[in-house]
């Protein structure tokens, strides 16, 4: 995660914002104009939402499916918040009508989702056993899909490795992991290609390096600083060749399709414009965040900046070579070019300042390496996640970047979205309606700049288990009641918002667009009040079965009945009365 400013910081980054912006739009000037642009999208683009397995389906050890690694690290304590796991989530395993009926009624053009691997093959490898019932599930959801015409985006490997291969190999550290990886995605290009036409070989490959591998705050959990996550990055980049290579050799003059991978690129702005160290700072946060996987995938090797850092700093720690792994020649042109279309995942930006880390064989690690800070302005929004905060002019500016360094590729937009985290349940989200608002806006100004982006992902469509912070974090366009046995979908506000800008390919014009948040605001009103019933029956629910249960624990009690998911009196009374009769059976 991403620390939050210090109140030092914060005084300086309030004199940043007195600098002047340059009016002509630039990626590597300094434009953060806040002015809405009224137009539509081309013809054709896609309009979606999506998840991912281990975060939605739930039915962790259901119908022959294996334990992956975050079946694992979420079941020790201590490792997720609250000791949440991912064991039931949104039940998505047995809803598969009940939410493609959600997205029919968004009318989304595609759905993102990825195929647990330990859910079709347990073990993670293929020559032990296949689950049919896994496959049978996806099948499912394919077919749903495309009977409402959703199109199905598929991602391969969204975090949860099988068990099996990380206790028999030592996971995404081993280079074997990538023929397995390869064995994985071809039954998978077997079973669903023909009527599967986007791949997405890995989602967010930065994450499972550095914080599965590096900081341990996901799973596998392990603290290998320094080394670890540019082992797994390595291994990664080789799998995600590998699986291209295959598909393009094996599958696609049969199938037709497309191989792409999801990157997270946060934008880095310099904090001084005019000072040289700081816009290379800046750049080096990205090269080190995007470029570490983008610039092997389109040019054949490392960013030249994070060959020349991370040697250096590995020759004043007294190593004999570099930490950074390298490619051999032969590697380099296996691949560079292996994308078909490129994912991008963005949330939020950060001001970057220059900051030299002494070298230290103890204390080396991927963040030192940078020779960077990290800062951000006070007065950006942030609802929910720790490190998100709402700075729309990034997106435009990181679009930019990316159709300067690689080419302009084909692009989808895999991850976008914000987070609330709230005692209290609140489908009247506009705080989301002005992310998307925002931020939309920015990609369709990209669109203009020239920027090939082809397509929008909004993230995501239910809420969901969030890794390391469990359920108490939400991103969802619709709100999941996880206290509820049978996990209820409630449309937020936003819902309605996505749907106009959908039905309308963009922002029609000032007078349409500024009726969109009042009409979804009075849609959610509705919404609440339905959602507050079904909390209340949950609730009368709950003390009748504490009354009839004389050894439930007062603890039991406070979590379940006094700390209301739903901010209204009758809860609240609610609870009084059960401590009332409690007293008075005692």
């Amino acid at each position: 995660m991403l620390p939050r400013c210090a109140a030092p910081v914060c005084h300086v980054l309030l004199l940043v914002l007195c600098l002047s912006a340059a009016e002509d739009f630039d990626w590597t000037k300094n434009d953060r104009s806040s002015s809405f642009y009224y137009g539509t999208f081309p013809t054709g683009f896609s309009w979606g939402a999506g998840s991912s397995a281990y975060q939605t389906e739930g039915a962790w050890d259901k119908d022959g499916k294996g334990l992956s690694i975050w079946d694992v690290f979420s079941h020790k304590k201590g490792r997720v918040l609250r000791n949440d796991t991912g064991d039931s989530s949104g039940e998505g395993y047995y809803k598969v009508k009940d939410d493609v009926s959600l997205m029919n009624e968004l009318k989304l053009n595609h759905y993102r989702f990825s195929i647990s691997w330990p859910r079709i093959i347990p073990t993670g490898i293929k020559s032990d056993h296949i689950n049919e019932k896994g496959i049978q599930y996806y099948n499912e959801l394919i077919d749903h899909l495309l009977e409402n015409k959703i199109t199905p985006i598929v991602t391969l490997y969204h975090w949860d490795l099988p068990q099996v291969l990380q206790e028999k190999y030592g996971g995404w550290q081993n280079v074997s992991i990538v023929n397995h990886f390869n064995d994985f995605a071809s039954l998978c290009f077997e079973k669903f290609g023909n009527r599967v036409k986007y791949w997405i070989t890995f989602n967010n490959p930065w994450s499972v390096a550095v914080e599965g591998y590096e900081t341990g705050e996901h799973a596998p959990g392990l603290k290998m600083r320094g080394t670890g996550a540019y082992r797994t990055a390595h291994n990664i980049i080789k799998a995600h060749a590998k699986v291209w290579h295959t598909y393009d050799t094996q599958w696609r003059g049969r199938q037709k399709g497309l191989v792409g991978i999801s990157l997270s690129g946060e934008w880095g702005e310099p904090v001084d414009i005019n000072n040289q160290k700081d816009i290379e700072a800046a750049e080096r946060y990205v090269q080190f965040y995007l470029g570490w996987f983008a610039t092997p995938i389109f040019h054949g090797d490392y960013p030249q900046v994070m060959k020349d850092y991370i040697g250096k700093k590995s020759t004043q720690q007294g190593l004999g070579s570099s930490r950074l792994p390298s490619f051999s020649s032969q590697e380099k042109s296996y691949i560079k070019g292996t994308c078909d279309f490129l994912g991008i995942g963005h949330f939020t930006t950060r001001y970057i300042t220059q900051k030299n880390y002494p070298a230290s064989r103890g204390g080396a690690s991927f963040f030192t390496d940078r020779d960077l800070a990290e800062l951000v302005d006070p007065r950006w929004p942030d609802p929910g996640s720790e490190w998100l905060y709402s700075v729309p002019w990034g997106f435009r500016r990181l679009l930019n970047f990316v159709k300067a360094q690689y080419g302009n590729p084909m692009l989808y937009v895999t991850e976008n979205g914000v987070s609330e985290k709230m005692q209290c349940t609140e489908l009247c989200d506009d705080w989301r309606i002005k992310y998307y608002r925002d931020y939309i806006n920015e990609m369709l100004k990209a669109i203009k700049d020239g920027v090939n982006v082809r397509g929008y992902t909004a993230w995501s469509l239910l809420d969901k288990f969030e890794w390391d912070e469990g359920y108490s974090e939400r991103f969802g366009l619709y709100y999941v009641d996880f206290r509820s046995k049978n996990k209820p979908r409630y449309p937020k506000a936003s819902v309605q918002y996505y749907k106009r800008i959908i039905s309308s390919n963009g922002f029609p014009n000032q007078r349409e667009v500024e009726t969109w948040k009042r009409r979804a605001t009075e849609t959610c009103s509705s919404s609440n009040q339905l959602l507050a019933a079904e909390e209340q029956r949950s609730t009368a629910a709950n003390i009748l079965r504490l009354i009839h249960d004389p050894l439930t624990s007062h603890m039991e009690m406070v979590t379940e009945i006094v700390v209301p998911t739903v901010c209204t009196l009758c809860i609240l009374l609610s609870a009084v009365f059960l401590m009332f009769l409690l007293r008075r059976r005692n």
